[in-house]
């Protein structure tokens, strides 16, 4: 008994030790999915059966994958690639329940002797586009993984090429190329696929399905620069890089009942068809080649590698779907760089000079671009989506720039109408003062100098020039006049405080003399204008402005003030003065006398 135990606990020893399992595949004559959807179709995960069914091959690999429209006979030509009956290779969707959902492999590989290589060729079925319940995105992901994963791609189309056709292809081209980038860690172009145009019809109307291929592939004419027709030329640049890697073959249509296709043997199909289909057999032996990475050809484990991390960026990769235009994946992005540009210009406080304003717009726009450049999706249509974005923000720049424009003129605006009630004011000021003048004007020159900035300067700086002219010359010229008839009243009123108030008879004298020289100055020579040429006069004015305008003390704004204080001052002097020659007290000054003691002493 306790022999049995232990070989029991053995057996489990080893089991727990042993590498873990989770299939034991016994037939790999069969189908079976590596990469099925998620349950909201919207992502791709892999399935442990296909993966088994790769890992095991030791040879390099090469891989044909068929891709095309919902139900458009991709299995049922998978099949007819592989010699086998729908019943033995891949699920026909009109013949099963078990349709193609997400991507299929034929679980045994044709070997194949490629330049002097036992290659070990894949096919692979995957779902069609444009079937109903699932979203574009899950669409793209197929398609984009399918292109970078096979050897040869075959698009499967009924009938023709429609434009929607060559925009998806588009779309899967750089997306695969963007992903593949990303997987081996650099920025390198995508190695293609060999593109084959399977065109299925029965009447091509005169026209090869070449020439039916390169007639869709041409460059629409464009010489009135349409944006639409411009957006469909740049579709067939972005499959430049399939270059001289595609070819076209066109094959009739099997038979007329296309639901008993599964059960009619060779014999009963169309012998033309028969003849076509071992032709594109040829055709796809001849270009296949093994699937090449980073220099080198992989085996199943390195190509299952490779896969997972494919699908893993393009799961964590935000995808939009293509609808009708290949370039809406970037957009989102694009908006993104625009807002980043938009808001370092927004932090610039308006008004500023036109250079610095170019200065921040340069930084800001290079980050932008820079920021793009590492976002963006693919490379021929991200040529045409970096130029949008230049172009729009040129357009946002115009507008910061007219902003500018607009806050430059209201600053100098207000700076130069400030200056101009500075220049209003100096021109009345109560006494009248040359050095006032030009310190008001050199302080209102120097603000508006520093202070008003931005492009709107230039223009103000014409009219501060003008209006400060003009000015000055009008100061000037009021200057003498008002200074003289200042000068005039000055003498009287002097006289009249010497006569009758101080009693002083020394500046009463003093002031006679101002007066009758001003009177009789300009009386002599006719005119007021001729005494300002004489050097007195000039003595006088140096005087006067001395007196009035000075950094300490500015006579003009304390005009009022002084005049009170020397008026209480006056008055106290003379109480003062009366008190003390009532007590005998002898003054210094020749004041008048009072007539009554003039008469006591005649007596």
């Amino acid at each position: 008994m306790s022999k049995t135990l232990w070989w029991i606990v053995s057996f489990f020893i080893f089991v727990w030790l042993s590498p873990p399992r989770v299939f034991a595949i016994d037939d790999f004559n069969q189908a079976f999915p590596i990469v099925e959807p998620d349950p909201g179709h919207t992502k791709l995960r892999l399935s442990t059966e296909g993966l088994e069914a790769i890992r095991r091959i030791t040879n390099p690999i090469a891989a044909v994958a068929v891709i095309g429209p919902y139900r458009s006979g991709k299995s049922f030509l998978l099949n007819q690639l592989l010699s086998l009956s729908c019943y033995e290779g891949f699920g026909v969707g009109h013949m099963r329940d078990t349709k193609t959902k997400g991507i299929w492999v034929w679980g045994t590989p044709v070997e194949m002797d490629i330049d002097g290589v036992k290659t070990s060729v894949f096919y692979l079925d995957t779902e069609g586009f444009e079937s109903i319940g699932k979203s574009n995105v899950y669409d793209d992901r197929i398609f984009a993984l399918a292109t970078v994963l096979s050897s040869v791609l075959i698009y499967n189309l009924p009938e023709t090429i429609r434009e929607a056709d060559i925009s998806r292809l588009s779309f899967a081209v750089e997306l695969a190329e963007e992903f593949y980038g990303r997987v081996k860690g650099q920025d390198v172009a995508f190695e293609p696929a060999k593109l084959l145009w399977l065109i299925q019809r029965d009447f091509l109307q005169g026209k090869s399905v070449k020439e039916m291929v390169d007639e869709a592939l041409q460059h629409v004419p464009n010489s009135e620069g349409d944006k639409n027709i411009a957006q469909v030329n740049q579709i067939r640049d972005s499959l430049a890089i399939m270059g001289d890697n595609s070819t076209a073959f066109s094959l009739p249509q099997p038979h007329l009942q296309r639901t008993k296709l599964c059960d009619l043997k060779d014999g009963e199909l169309d012998q033309n068809y028969v003849k076509r289909r071992e032709e594109l057999k040829e055709v796809v032996k001849s270009v296949i080649r093994p699937k090449i990475v980073q220099g080198k050809s992989l085996n199943g484990n390195e190509f299952v590698s490779f896969l997972e991390k494919i699908l893993d960026a393009l799961n964590k990769g935000e995808i939009p779907s293509t609808g009708s235009l290949v370039e809406v994946f970037n957009k989102k992005i694009l908006e993104k760089c625009l807002k980043l540009y938009e808001d370092n210009m927004s932090k610039v406080s308006l008004p500023i000079s036109e250079d610095s304003l170019l200065s921040i717009h340069g930084a800001s726009r290079s980050e932008a671009l820079k920021s793009f450049d590492e976002q963006h999706f693919g490379r021929h249509h991200a040529k045409k989506s970096v130029e949008q974005l230049d172009e729009d923000i040129e357009k946002m720049f115009k507008n910061f720039m007219m902003a500018n424009q607009y806050q430059s003129s209201k600053l100098c605006e207000a700076l130069y109408t400030t200056c101009e009630d500075k220049m209003d004011q100096l021109q009345v000021l109560r006494l009248p003062s040359m050095a006032k003048f030009n310190a008001g004007f050199l302080h209102c020159n120097q603000s508006f100098e520093k202070e008003c900035v931005g492009p709107s300067k230039s223009i103000y700086e014409q009219r501060m020039v003008k209006m400060m002219g003009k000015s000055r010359s009008l100061f000037i010229k009021e200057y003498n006049h008002r200074l003289f008839n200042w000068l005039v009243a000055f003498s009287l009123v002097m006289v009249i405080v010497g006569r009758f108030v101080i009693k002083f008879i020394l500046i009463e004298i003093g002031a006679w003399v101002m007066f009758i020289f001003l009177e009789t100055y300009t009386r002599m020579f006719w005119s007021a204008e001729s005494l300002y040429y004489n050097p007195m006069w000039h003595a006088i004015v140096a005087t006067w402005e001395t007196l009035v305008y000075s950094p300490v003390l500015d006579l003009d704004r304390w005009a009022v003030q002084l005049g009170l204080v020397a008026v209480i001052l006056l008055v106290y002097w003379r109480c003062h003065g009366r008190m003390k020659h009532k007590h005998g007290s002898n003054s210094l000054l020749p004041l008048y006398t009072d007539g009554s003691k003039v008469r006591d002493r005649s007596e």
